[in-house]
């Protein structure tokens, strides 16, 4: 059998799974149904573009804010802003924080050459995708001191730009996640690093947004979750 046989196999496989997810995520109440369309459309581009390694980190991500939202969900439920940490995932939702990936996707198929740096990219915006949903869904659980970013005076968990240590740490760990899986398949090295600050950073700047335009209601917390994926994969551009 020859190679291009197996990549042929490998990818009938990987979209099987995709839409085996896509279809259980909708049964589940995960994601709603044109959520779950939009989910395996984004599996396809990120697996198409970036390879085994997108396809990893992105169903790592996934499960990561499964179990991160259903987790204490009773106790989100009660404090502000409880309407964005919602169990069913909508379709807006679901591009905000995957979409750049996919985007990426496309990038690398038609721009082959340039494939690693496209992955490398993508596993940025990921990065920063699994960091705010790690301190926002976990912070809120086991932060302990929560104070707005911008002035650090104590404020009210739950409140878009409220943040805590602990919550920040669970970011980082959440882009470490990230980044440990990418390494796993593209290799070692400082790369590592970078995927983490590309991720805590766009954490960050999450909270900043959340703290001024997302509180003035200038922008939606799906605006927030793009932009703040797009800046950690242009960070890594930049470097």
């Amino acid at each position: 059998m020859t190679s291009s046989s197996l990549s042929l196999i490998g990818f009938f496989i990987i979209g099987l799974v995709i839409l085996f997810g896509a279809v259980l995520s909708y049964q589940r109440g995960k994601l709603t149904l044109p959520a779950s369309v939009v989910a395996g459309l984004v599996g396809v581009a990120v697996f198409a573009g970036g390879g085994y390694a997108g396809f990893v980190m992105l169903t790592a991500f996934f499960v990561l804010g499964v179990l991160a939202t259903k987790h204490q969900k009773d106790l989100k439920a009660l404090l502000p802003g409880s309407a964005t940490h919602t169990e069913r995932r909508q379709a807006g939702q679901v591009l905000a924080n995957g979409g750049v990936a996919a985007l990426l996707g496309i990038l690398a198929i038609v721009d082959h050459e340039r494939k690693d740096l496209y992955t490398l990219m993508m596993a940025a915006s990921l990065s920063s995708a699994a960091a705010d949903t790690s301190s926002s869904e976990l912070g809120m659980v086991y932060g302990r001191r929560f104070f707005n970013i911008l002035t650090f005076r104590s404020d009210r968990r739950g409140l878009d730009g409220v943040i805590s240590i602990e919550g920040t740490l669970l970011g980082v760990a959440g882009s470490a996640l990230i980044a440990f899986l990418y390494c796993l398949f593209e290799g070692w090295g400082a790369s590592f690093l970078l995927i983490v600050a590309a991720g805590t950073f766009g954490n960050l700047l999450d909270s900043l947004l959340g703290a001024t335009l997302e509180r003035r209601h200038i922008l939606h917390n799906d605006a927030v979750n793009f932009i703040n994926t797009l800046a950690a994969a242009l960070l890594v551009l930049l470097f």
